[in-house]
C-alpha cells in the first residue's frame, strides 16, 4: 500500500489556518454590530462586562482543555506577569477607544485605525526595535503618513481615534512578542483579563452606584439583552484563540493578507448600516492608505518568494 502524500497534510493544515483566520477577522469586523445591540449600555459598561465574562469564558476553556498546570506555571513567573500586565493596559486602551468609537458614530474612523495598523507596526519596529526596512516598506510608511495628513485636513483635526487604535494594538503586538514563545494564547488572554478584572469590577460598582454613563443596564433590559452582554465574553476570546491557532498554520504573508478583512467589514458596516458620512477627503485618504497596503503586500510576497528561491548552503557532515 502506498504511503499518503506528504504534501496533503500541509495543505490541510494551511486550509484550516485560512478558515480560522477568515472567521477570526470576520468576527472582529462584525463587532460594531454586537456593540450596537448592547444599547443602551455605554462603552465603559460594555468593556467592563467584556473583561468579566471574558475571564469566565477563559476559565471554562482552561478547565475543558485541562491546561491549569501551564497557566499556573505562568502565574508564578514574575517576568511574564509583568509583561502581560503591560499588554493588559494596552488592550484595555484599545478596547475602550474602539467600543466608544463604534457606539458613537465613528466606526469608519475606527476602520481607518486598523487599515494603518500594519504600517504603524512596521514604524514601531524601526523606532523601538531598530529594524531595517526595505525601500518598498519605507515607501508604504511614507504613503500612509500622507494619507493621515489628507484625512486630518479634511476632518479639520487629527484622527486621534484611528491613531490611538493603530498604536495601541501595534504596541500590544510588540509586547506580546516578548513572551510569544512561552505564553500560549489561552493562558495569555486569561492572565490579561485577570489583571483587568478588579478594575472592571470597580467600574461596574461606580456605574451602578452613581448612575454615571447610564449606570449598569445588565439585567434591566430583558433576557435577550442580558444574553448579548454575556456573549461579549466568548466574542472577545474566540477570535483571539482562532487567530493564534491560524498563526501557527499560515505563512506571515498569507496571514497578513487576511487581516484586511476586518477594517473592510468595519468600513462597510459604518457606511451602509450605521450611515456614517464619507466625505471626499475621507475617500481620498482611504484610497491613499489602500495604495500603501498594496505596496506593502506586494513587497511581502516578493520578499517571501526571494527567500524561498535562495539556495540553502550545504553543511558538511561533522562525522565524515
Amino acid at each position: 500500500m502506498s504511503e499518503p502524500s506528504p504534501t496533503r497534510p500541509a495543505r490541510s493544515e494551511a486550509s484550516v489556518g485560512v478558515v480560522q483566520a477568515v472567521i477570526a477577522y470576520g468576527l472582529w469586523g462584525l463587532m460594531p454590530l454586537l456593540f450596537a445591540a448592547m444599547a443602551p449600555a455605554g462603552p465603559f459598561e460594555i468593556v467592563a462586562w467584556r473583561i468579566v465574562f471574558g475571564l469566565g469564558f477563559c476559565a471554562i476553556a482552561i478547565a475543558v482543555t485541562r491546561t491549569w498546570l501551564r497557566t499556573r506555571a505562568l502565574l508564578a513567573d514574575r517576568r511574564v506577569m509583568a509583561v502581560l500586565a503591560l499588554a493588559a493596559v494596552l488592550i484595555l486602551v484599545n478596547w475602550t477607544v474602539y467600543v466608544a468609537a463604534t457606539t458613537t458614530g465613528h466606526t469608519v474612523e475606527a476602520a481607518l485605525g486598523y487599515f494603518i495598523n500594519p504600517l504603524v507596526t512596521i514604524a514601531l519596529g524601526v523606532v523601538l526595535l531598530h529594524e531595517r526596512l526595505r525601500p518598498a516598506q519605507w515607501a508604504a510608511v511614507g504613503i500612509s503618513v500622507v494619507a493621515v495628513v489628507v484625512i486630518a485636513v479634511g476632518y479639520g483635526r487629527v484622527p486621534w481615534i484611528s491613531l490611538t487604535l493603530a498604536f495601541s494594538f501595534g504596541l500590544y503586538g510588540l509586547v506580546k512578542k516578548r513572551v510569544g514563545g512561552t505564553v500560549d494564547a489561552l493562558s495569555g488572554l486569561t492572565i490579561e483579563t485577570m489583571w483587568l478584572t478588579p478594575l472592571a469590577v470597580g467600574v461596574l460598582v461606580v456605574l451602578g452606584t452613581t448612575g454615571l454613563a447610564g449606570g449598569v443596564t445588565l439585567g434591566g433590559e430583558g433576557w435577550l439583552h442580558t444574553l448579548i452582554m454575556i456573549g461579549a465574553g466568548p466574542a472577545t476570546a474566540v477570535p483571539l484563540l482562532l487567530f493564534a491557532s491560524s498563526a501557527r498554520r499560515l505563512t506571515l504573508s498569507t496571514l497578513g493578507l487576511t487581516q484586511y478583512l476586518t477594517p473592510v467589514m468595519q468600513l462597510v458596516v459604518g457606511v451602509t448600516i450605521q450611515h456614517e458620512a464619507m466625505s471626499g477627503s475621507r475617500w481620498v485618504g482611504f484610497a491613499i492608505v489602500w495604495v500603501a497596503l498594496v505596496v506593502l503586500t506586494v513587497d511581502s510576497f516578493t520578499a517571501a518568494r526571494r527567500v524561498r528561491r535562495t539556495p540553502v548552503p550545504e553543511v558538511a557532515d561533522a562525522g565524515a
